[in-house]
């Protein structure tokens, strides 16, 4: 079955308090994006990779790759305004059959493991998300401006990637733009489509600050 992966790597580097984009950030001197990329080449060779950046940093990614002799082949899509029309512009690129996951560009330590679980179960079930237990004390706000403790079991962390059909996904990103829509999940589910849950792997954080590059040089050297 074909497989095909939408990394996208839309961030301006905001909550860095840097000029470089985050997804460009040296992380134990190579770029945060290349690391993310690596990760699934090591799970799949045979894998279509499709990146999916803003069309004024397409130059230096291409600058990048040339400096860093990075040669893992893949295409490159436009970026849009929101995640969703970044996404429904890397779709594009994607045949209509076969899986196809959506994966964060700042997400480098994602596991072997964790992909091939998503890929496999999705051939199955046709949408499937990696999440993560909640270790700390979860409160919810009300609208009185209260607080209350809830029960951390009944919640989970979401990771990427998220890996669905490919005629499901291209049928969920018809539907019109909302904000509800915080990531591809959220997209097939309001279509009615239920998403099932594999176990994902702690490591694999969303590099957004940055503590989150420190913690990234720290497990540059471990085996994830």
């Amino acid at each position: 079955m074909k497989k095909y992966v939408i990394i996208v790597a839309g961030g301006k580097g905001l909550r860095m308090g840097t000029e470089v984009p985050k997804q460009f950030l040296p992380v134990g001197g190579k770029p945060v994006l290349m690391r993310t990329m690596e990760a699934f080449r090591a799970y799949d060779e045979a894998l279509e990779m499709i990146v999916v950046l803003p069309a004024e940093q397409q130059a230096y990614w291409q600058e990048l790759c040339h400096n860093h002799a990075f040669a893992i082949p893949h295409r490159v899509a436009d970026g849009g305004k929101t995640r969703f029309h970044s996404v429904k512009n890397g779709l594009e690129l994607v045949d209509d059959d076969g899986l196809v996951g959506v994966h964060d560009g700042v997400r480098p330590f994602v596991a072997r493991e964790v992909i091939a679980a998503c890929y496999h179960e999705a051939e199955t079930r046709g949408a499937v998300i990696p999440v993560v237990d909640v270790v700390e004390t979860v409160r919810h706000l009300t609208i009185d401006g209260r607080s209350t403790t809830v029960n951390r079991a009944d919640y989970k962390l979401v990771q990427t990637p998220q890996v669905f059909a490919v005629g499901l996904l291209k049928k969920a990103y018809l539907q019109p733009y909302t904000e509800a829509f915080t990531d591809d999940a959220s997209v097939v589910e309001a279509m009615g489509v239920p998403v099932s849950l594999v176990q994902g792997n702690r490591e694999n954080i969303k590099i957004t600050t940055p503590f989150d590059i420190r913690v990234a040089e720290a497990l540059t050297g471990c085996s994830i």
